[in-house]
C-alpha cells in the first residue's frame, strides 16, 4: 500500500521513484512516516553529540549526515537527488553547487565580515537553496547550520522557533517566508527566526 503523502507549505514533493525507496513497507500513513523519520533523526542527533564533527564542509559529510538522519527509512538517504524539484538547482548541478558553497565558507570565516550566527544562517540558506536530496532538505540544512555554528564557529545551536517545522503551522509559514526573503538577499528574517 502506498502512503498518501501530505505536504506542508513549501515542502518538496517526492516523485514515484523516490516513494518506492521507502524501506519500511508496513508504513501506510503520513503520521507513521513522520514518526519513523523523527526517531531516525533522534539517532542522528545522538551520533552528532558523540562525535562532535568539525570536518563538515565537504560532500562526504553532507551525504553522511543525511544518511544518518534518514537511512533507517529511505533507500536513497545520503544520495543526491536525480530529478528536479519545485526548489533548488538543477539536479546535475548539486555536487558543483555544494562544492562552491564549501569553498566559500572558509573565505567568510577569514573575512570576519559577519557574526558566527549570520554565517551559519547564510550557510543554512545556501544548503536549502541547493536542495541536494530528494527529501528532508530543510531538516538536514537546519542541522548542518547548527553543526557549523556549534562545532566549527564555537557558537550555540539555533532554536528554529522551538517548534517542529516539518508539519503545517504558523512557525513553518514564518520559516518559509524567511527563506523566501533570504532568496531575495535579505537574511535578517531568517536569522531572527533561527534565534527565536
Amino acid at each position: 500500500m502506498m502512503i498518501d503523502f501530505k505536504y506542508p507549505e513549501g515542502a518538496t514533493p517526492i516523485d514515484p521513484n523516490e516513494a518506492a525507496g521507502l524501506l519500511l513497507t508496513h508504513i501506510t500513513t503520513q503520521g507513521e512516516l513522520d514518526r519513523w523519520e523523527h526517531d531516525n533523526i533522534v539517532e542522528a542527533l545522538a551520533w552528532i553529540e558523540k562525535t562532535r564533527p568539525t570536518d563538515i564542509l565537504n560532500e562526504q559529510f553532507i551525504k553522511q549526515l543525511h544518511k544518518k538522519m534518514f537511512g533507517n527509512v529511505w533507500k536513497w538517504a545520503g544520495q543526491f537527488r536525480q530529478s528536479d524539484k519545485n526548489i533548488g538547482v538543477s539536479w546535475p548541478q548539486v555536487p558543483a553547487s555544494l562544492k562552491s558553497l564549501c569553498d566559500d565558507v572558509p573565505v567568510w570565516i577569514h573575512a570576519q565580515e559577519e557574526s558566527p550566527e549570520e554565517m551559519a544562517v547564510r550557510f543554512h540558506h545556501r544548503v536549502v537553496w541547493i536542495h541536494p536530496f530528494p527529501n528532508g532538505n530543510g531538516r538536514h540544512a537546519r542541522l548542518m547550520g547548527d553543526i557549523f555554528l556549534e562545532n566549527v564557529l564555537g557558537g550555540s545551536p539555533f532554536t528554529w522557533g522551538k517548534q517542529d517545522l516539518s508539519s503545517p503551522s504558523e512557525y513553518r509559514s514564518r520559516y518559509i517566508k524567511a527563506l523566501q526573503e533570504a532568496d531575495n538577499g535579505n537574511l535578517t528574517p531568517l536569522l531572527e527566526f533561527a534565534k527565536s
